[in-house]
């Protein structure tokens, strides 16, 4: 695998003993949705702190609150009460202009439906975000296709690849800006066991090369064990 480096170096605990930088920091956050039958709390107050260069798994039962908590670290929703700050951004208080562009420089995100853009080649997904960010650097690029298994697929199109071709490409496009956080909701919710224990193993070593810190919404406990720590979500609060 090539060497694709982050701009700096995890930040260190200095002698004096100061926690290291944080990349998310929330607390006590509150999210409900409207629904005909009234209204659904979802997150019932949730502290989580992301130190910078980390791999969290975020795991729970479906309903738990896993993806309304990754929406709104990605700055896709509002919370309705409590505090977030994501890579030095007051998400509480920002308006739709500051929300979107973090989430144009500073996020990278992963779904599981793989929302690739299918009238665009391999080559020009891989490189769309990093065009939004006007970081678009071709050699980065080129040697993310290279690690991801995809030097050979560039010029096909989305509809040409299998599932686990296009989830490499959707990874590979959401690192290409190398943004200091990445997201990743069930990437591999919509893969087979061993085709999704390769891009998950692809993606953790790829963030880590880079010093990227991870959020991982996942269901599976291989893949939770492989990130550098854990949370679980229950009826909407860290258990």
């Amino acid at each position: 695998m090539s060497d694709i480096r982050s701009s700096g170096p995890r930040a260190p605990i200095d002698s004096a003993g100061d926690r290291p930088d944080i990349a998310v920091s929330a607390a006590d956050l509150v999210k409900s949705f409207q629904t005909p039958a009234g209204e659904v709390p979802v997150l019932r107050g949730v502290d989580l702190s992301l130190v910078r260069g980390e791999s969290v798994a975020i795991t729970g039962e479906s309903g738990s609150g896993k993806s309304t908590l990754l929406h709104l670290i990605g700055g896709l929703d509002v919370a309705d009460a409590g505090t977030l700050t994501v890579l030095g951004t007051d998400l509480r208080r920002a308006d739709d202009r500051t929300r979107a562009s973090l989430r144009r420089t500073g996020v990278g995100m992963i779904f599981q439906q793989f929302n690739l853009i299918p009238s665009l080649t391999v080559s020009a997904n891989l490189a769309f975000q990093a065009r939004l960010a006007v970081r678009y650097d071709p050699g980065r690029v080129a040697r993310l296709a290279a690690d991801l298994g995809l030097a050979a697929l560039m010029d096909r199109y989305p509809e040409q690849l299998s599932g686990g071709q296009q989830q490499r490409v959707a990874i590979g496009r959401a690192l290409a800006a190398n943004p200091p956080l990445v997201l990743a909701d069930e990437p591999t919710g919509n893969l087979d066991e061993e085709t999704g224990d390769a891009v998950a193993g692809l993606l953790l070593s790829l963030v880590r090369q880079q010093g990227t810190t991870l959020a991982l919404v996942t269901h599976s406990p291989r893949l939770a064990g492989l990130c550098d720590r854990r949370v679980h979500l229950r009826a909407g609060r860290l258990a």
